[in-house]
């Protein structure tokens, strides 16, 4: 059988572009499609055979330019330089041409073998945009293929352009895009200096380096002084600069860009008519109330509030029901297993704690599916706009609101999304607060501590609260942040809106069942195995002095015939929760807890709360599962769900529960996002700060919060 030959296809285009919806309905994968810059930060892969070819398609992380100031520039600009891409396909907003034609003019300096990918065009028949492709091909010397990536239309024709580009079968004449006259001859000269250069004209095209060294391009001039070109252009190059920026009175790079964004514009208004130009479309509508100056924060924070309160309102059914069934499980694995190790490891290890942390999928899952549709129409975007003014005043802007927001899902991608701010200080400031954004892992503490210690109709506005409570800490601490140790003006703020679009009820579900399986594989696994190390920690070392102990009180019980019939079983169980109870303060779970009691004691916690405290650094969602093993441990023989046990503990109050939230809510991440804080940091010292900072914040804030539950609940 002959082997199907390989081609690489990089996507490339601008954030919110459809890139890599492109990529979905092409490779048939799922990864998550975001409406701002920074959700693809790496490069991502899949595979579609078509007509014998091995089609392996890049999808490179969206941005709006390749000058190399961000990660996401660099990482696509060394793709296409590098040549390791066979064809590009750029993508392109149809509904937004102009703006992103500006990409298109510097992936063509690159002279790639490139197809432009004209996405939703569906909207732009719909908006009644008339594109005449012919006169835009012959502009950019590249071949235009109108395709929808939401409805799967044009997706074959683009792949067939991709193959005959690739066999060289279509071929339009690229003319170069042209600078002014004053750049041209400075280009031209350069370029003369590095052709007979194999190094460098062998590898790169020699115009876009001489292009770029004029912009002053760090990955260029790292090449050229690799080459022995270097002696000939660092003569050369200061004077030639020097004498283009005093005859231009501006910095060359400013120039460029401007000439750049000239031929896009020139393109647009060459070859795109809009019919009804003037007409306000549904989103220029919903534009003018979402951001208003006025209503814009109050409707972000009642959507907000509205997500908490279906969260809890339609999950408590599920997640009730959920928690019964694990009760019930642990109850015939109970009578199934003989009594001993084996049984009290699968029903107090496995179940309980597994089992405590699968409850809350249902309040979980509600959570993403508003946060996800929000995402999708594209709002979130406005969002950012909404709070870009009050970001201002404490020395950031609505760029650092996207990680933040992302922090909700997951800390680890939000410490990453930071990438795309490119003032190191306002990286670092928003990178130090996104612990306090709360991540789905530690929702399900919140839900099992509001639902054991509040009335369920102010179950939603508790939780919003929390959230709430996060964001303003967060807030606090980057303006302390900026004014101190990250001082700096902050770059400023320009991002795209895309048009209103309700998503499709497949990719919605697609995003939501993707975090679910998530979820679960880590109830699988991490938490599996972090809940059978918990109960090893709480079995041992065994106690047999106290098990002689208990065993002779049991018996004297049976055989004292001053008891009467009727409460024996009683005393014999409560002689078994005593025991239980002993036997755990006397395991390493025990002492470790007894040892870290003095600290946590002022806000109200006990040892076994150290402990589940302790676990949580693994996963958020492990707090619950320790809990879960410790109670099933602590109290032999209760079949109750964990709501329910610790509602009837005299032990925990509401002002410990609202402690307790506020310490899980503020404490620093798992282990998992904790090192990604370090590798994007860069530095031990700052990753040293960030954990005491966190920590210190946590213990302070609970202790305020139990005091003052103490006083008014």
């Amino acid at each position: 059988m002959k082997k199907q030959k390989e081609i690489i296809v990089a996507l490339a285009g601008n954030p919110n572009s459809g890139k890599t919806s492109l990529f979905n309905a092409i490779a048939g994968t799922h990864l998550k499609v975001g409406n701002w810059p920074g959700v693809t930060v790496e490069k991502y892969e899949g595979y579609v055979d078509f007509k014998g070819y091995k089609i392996r398609l890049v999808d490179l992380p969206g941005t709006y330019s390749i000058n190399a100031y961000s990660p996401e520039e660099i990482i696509t600009r060394d793709f296409i330089a590098e040549k390791k891409a066979d064809i590009v396909v750029n993508v392109v907003d149809g509904t937004n041409l102009e703006r992103n034609l500006y990409l298109t003019t510097q992936l063509l300096e690159l002279d790639p073998k490139m197809v432009v990918a004209l996405n939703m065009y569906d909207e732009v028949q719909k908006l009644k945009i008339s594109v005449d492709f012919k006169l835009l091909q012959k502009l950019l010397g590249c071949h235009v293929v109108p395709v929808s990536a939401v409805k799967r239309t044009g997706i074959e024709a683009l792949l067939d352009h991709v193959i005959r580009t690739y066999e060289n079968k279509i071929t339009i004449p690229r003319d170069k895009i042209f600078y002014s006259e004053e750049i041209e001859l400075a280009v031209t000269e350069i370029q003369g200096l590095i052709e007979t250069d194999i190094l460098l004209s062998g590898k790169f095209s020699s115009r876009w380096l001489a292009i770029k060294l004029l912009e002053n391009d760090a990955f260029a001039y790292s090449r050229a002084r690799q080459s022995p070109s270097w002696v000939r252009l660092e003569k050369r190059l200061p004077d030639l600069m020097n004498s283009l920026e005093s005859k231009l009175q501006e910095r060359l790079g400013q120039h460029i860009s401007g000439d750049r964004h000239a031929f896009a514009r020139g393109a647009y208004k060459e070859t795109v008519t809009m019919v009804n130009e003037e007409k306000k479309t549904i989103t220029d509508h919903i534009d003018s109330v979402v951001l208003n100056r006025v209503l814009g924060l109050p409707i972000f924070l009642f959507i907000m509030w509205l997500i908490f309160q279906i969260t809890f309102t339609f999950g408590k059914f599920p997640m009730e029901l959920l928690q019964s069934f694990f009760v019930f499980l642990g109850d015939k694995v109970s009578l199934l297993l003989p009594e001993g190790m084996l049984r009290s490891a699968v029903v107090n290890g496995m179940i309980a704690g597994v089992g405590g942390v699968v409850g809350f999928l249902p309040n979980i899952l509600l959570l993403f599916l508003g946060l996800s549709f929000l995402e999708s129409t594209g709002y979130m975007a406005r969002a950012a706009f909404v709070v870009d003014r009050a970001f201002h005043k404490i020395g950031l802007h609505g760029k650092s609101f996207i990680p933040m927001v992302t922090g909700f899902g997951c800390s680890v991608p939000a410490f990453m999304a930071c990438r795309t701010l490119k003032n190191r200080g306002d990286r670092l400031a928003t990178m130090m607060v996104i612990p306090f954004m709360s991540c789905g892992a530690k929702l399900p503490v919140y839900v099992l501590l509001i639902g054991a210690f509040f009335p369920a109709s102010m179950s939603g506005n508790i939780l919003f609260g929390v959230y709430l409570f996060g964001i303003l800490v967060a807030v606090a601490s980057a303006k302390l942040f900026k004014a101190t140790i990250f001082k700096g003006s902050s770059e400023p703020f320009v991002m795209e809106l895309p048009v209103y679009r309700l998503p499709t009820l497949r990719s919605i579900l697609m995003q939501v069942w993707i975090k679910a399986w998530m979820y679960l594989k880590k109830a699988g696994t991490v938490i599996l195995a972090v809940s059978l190390i918990v109960w090893v920690v709480c079995n041992f070392p065994a106690a047999p002095v106290l098990d002689r102990e208990y065993a002779a009180k049991i018996e004297a019980v049976g055989k004292d015939p001053k008891v009467p019939p009727g409460t024996k079983e009683g005393t014999v169980a409560a002689f078994k929760n005593e025991l239980a109870a002993k036997r755990l303060e006397y395991s390493f779970a025990g002492r470790t807890g007894k040892a870290l009691e003095p600290f946590i004691k002022p806000l109200g916690f006990d040892w076994r709360l150290g402990v589940a405290l302790t676990a949580g650094f693994a996963a958020k969602e492990v707090v619950v599962a320790t809990m879960g093993t410790i109670y099933a441990l602590d109290e032999a023989g209760r079949s109750e769900s964990l709501t329910q046990r610790l509602r009837s503990d005299p032990a925990y109050t509401p002002a410990v529960a609202l402690a307790l939230i506020v310490f899980v809510l503020l404490y620093v991440p798992c282990l998992s996002a904790t090192s990604v804080f370090h590798k994007e940091g860069g530095e031990l010292k700052i990753t040293v700060f960030y954990v005491l900072y966190t920590m210190t914040v946590a213990w302070a804030l609970s202790f305020m919060v139990y005091q003052a539950g103490n006083a008014f609940l």
